[in-house]
């Protein structure tokens, strides 16, 4: 059994908007979702900025009594999903429920509570530590909440890729369908670690961005000046479905998911294979999976994180993959607007790359200023490019050498 996978609903919580619908416009407006970190005072850190979900308010989704039960991450994760079904049209009951699935990765889960309850047991004691403390921090809690709450019964898991997770999760989902494992699949990233002890850690590997006074310009993939990537939070979900169930139900197909590719650099914890190497494998792979040449893929939404080796290592990458093909390619990177949601980014690209070929229109790489000689691709500075998009390839790559590339194409039924 190898059937046609096809995405239904979107849905996601973003620094650039709490839905879909939202994040989309202020993508192609080119806003960028940065600015001073509010949740903590980061006054004595190295890096005092951060793209944070604005105005999200849980009990008013969940009521107080749920919403405290809840990570962050969970609460996102769950926001998401109920927009992504709603907008799907899909009716979970009897008849259908044992072939739902819920697949939603985290890069770090829960660590937010898991450091309140230590300053807990610090100051309080061990008996003072909430019993929901373990079921919060866990990974797999957000699917299996998700799951809960709507009586799915299909496979569910977390997957953790660190920032690979996202698009590893879809293609995973994909499969699932493809062998017949589920009918649909609830499918996407979360993350919430805008936190003190994350912040320090990614700012102690000089990972992140320390433009402190000019937040809105920091985030700046394959800027010559670029010198770190913006941590994000958020969540992102897209319905995946079989190609025959969604007909059979009437259901507005948004996009087909092609191909999938996942690979590892075996190279070094957090720094890519040199010239790319594990990356390029992994894009090929996505690209035979999709039953694709290089010459049909439109549009390439980047990693492009803004650190100085990702985005080297991906440009070569790509020019390893597309040859002469990759200086026609428009490539851009949206964490130039939303900040790197880790676990969740790939998920909430592979949202973005769907729009892009229903709306015919990729999103700007913005605060792109100088051109690096080593990133000499088309990265569509600073404004939206209206373009006839039939495929689009999506890549994500993370700590420990994580690779994974989806390939989303427009539909096309016989």
């Amino acid at each position: 059994m190898n059937r046609r996978v096809v995405v239904t609903g979107l849905g996601c919580i973003s620094p650039l908007g709490n839905n879909w619908p939202a994040t989309w416009k202020n993508l192609l407006d080119g806003k960028s979702g940065v600015s001073t970190i509010s949740r903590f005072d980061a006054s004595a850190y190295k890096t005092r900025i951060a793209a944070e979900v604005k105005g999200f308010d849980p009990v008013s989704i969940f009521g107080s009594k749920e919403a405290r039960r809840m990570d962050r991450f969970t609460q996102f994760a769950f926001a998401s999903s109920l927009e992504a079904i709603g907008q799907s049209g899909l009716k979970i009951d009897e008849n259908n429920r044992d072939r739902v699935g819920v697949v939603i990765g985290t890069g770090i889960g829960g660590i937010g509570t898991l450091l309140d309850q230590q300053a807990v047991l610090d100051q309080r004691g061990p008996d003072r530590v909430s019993p929901f403390l373990v079921p919060m921090m866990l990974a797999d809690t957000a699917p299996g909440m998700v799951a809960l709450n709507l009586g799915v019964r299909g496979p569910n898991m977390a997957i953790v890729t660190a920032c690979a997770t996202g698009t590893n999760v879809i293609g995973e989902s994909t499969e699932m369908i493809r062998r017949g494992a589920a009918d649909v699949i609830i499918s996407g990233g979360s993350e919430s670690a805008i936190i003190p002890i994350a912040i320090a850690g990614m700012s102690s590997m000089t990972a992140l961005s320390t433009n402190n006074a000019e937040p809105e310009r920091a985030s700046r993939p394959f800027d010559l000046n670029r010198d770190g990537f913006v941590m994000g939070e958020g969540a992102a979900i897209l319905i995946l479905e079989s190609l025959e169930f969604a007909l059979a139900r009437n259901a507005i197909i948004l996009a087909e998911i092609g191909g999938y590719g996942t690979s590892d650099d075996a190279f070094h914890i957090s720094s890519p294979a040199e010239n790319g190497a594990g990356a390029a494998l992994c894009m090929k792979l996505a690209l035979e999976n999709a039953k694709l040449s290089p010459n049909d893929i439109d549009y390439i939404n980047a990693h492009g994180t803004s650190t100085y080796l990702n985005d080297k290592s991906e440009t070569a990458a790509i020019k390893t993959v597309f040859g002469d093909q990759a200086y026609k390619l428009s490539v851009s990177s949206t964490k130039s607007m939303t900040g790197h949601l880790l676990g969740a980014s790939g998920a909430l690209e592979a949202v973005i790359s769907v729009q892009t070929i229903r709306d015919g229109v990729i999103p700007p790489t913005i605060n792109y200023e100088t051109p690096d000689p080593e990133c000499d691709l088309d990265y569509v500075p600073n404004k939206a490019r209206k373009a006839d998009i039939k495929n689009v390839m999506s890549n994500s790559f993370g700590f420990g050498g994580h690779n994974a590339t989806i390939v989303l194409k427009k539909l096309m039924v016989d």
